[in-house]
């Protein structure tokens, strides 16, 4: 059975992404303890909130040392994705530099942040497996990452951009898949399977 590890850094949504990996008939614990996250089979990084007060935890508890070293496959959700880039322009703030890309945010004439359903498509990699292109997931962020070559999905929000991308054996999703019913409860299923 994975050992599924969920970096609870006090950052947001840590139950609601327990629940649904324990939905899924598997068992994930919450920590922020160095050597039971690098002990774990599978690391899942969520984030909800605001970038530079995040960092700032993560600093605090050593973890932006601890992070960008895991060799098992590590998964970042919403803020968690955009932390593992090199910079977010929210409060102008340096993040852990895993994907070297700038996360931005969205122009003025959109209605931000953007809430709510939306598709994702150019699907590659497993993570993806047995989703249908223009699938639905569920979406919260006035932040996002442009389109860059390690998108592994892309969403069109008055701008095309990252839905998820992966480098090695970092995953990440800009989307919730612990609130994108059956469409996320898959992605997170391919992900433990990795």
């Amino acid at each position: 059975m994975s050992k599924i590890v969920i970096i609870d850094y006090g950052a947001g949504n840590v139950r609601s992404v327990q629940f649904a990996v324990e939905r899924l008939g598997y068992k994930a614990i919450c920590s922020n303890d160095a050597e039971v996250i690098k002990s774990a089979d599978k690391v899942i990084f969520p984030g909800v909130g605001e970038a530079s007060s995040a960092m700032e935890e993560l600093r605090k508890q050593g973890l932006d040392l601890v992070i960008p070293m895991l060799m098992q496959p590590v998964l970042g959700i919403c803020l968690g994705m955009q932390l593992m880039c090199r910079f977010s322009e929210e409060n102008h703030t340096d993040c852990l530099n895993i994907f070297p890309i700038d996360v931005v945010k969205f122009n003025e004439k959109l209605k931000v942040p953007q809430i709510g359903w939306n598709v994702i498509n150019n699907l590659k990699d497993e993570l993806f497996k047995g989703i249908a292109e223009n699938s639905y997931v569920y979406y919260v962020h006035s932040y996002y990452i442009p389109e860059n070559e390690y998108a592994i999905a892309l969403t069109d929000y008055g701008v095309q951009y990252a839905g998820a991308i992966k480098k090695d054996n970092f995953y990440a999703c800009q989307f919730h898949p612990e609130k994108s019913s059956d469409i996320g409860e898959q992605i997170v299923k391919n992900f433990i399977a990795l």
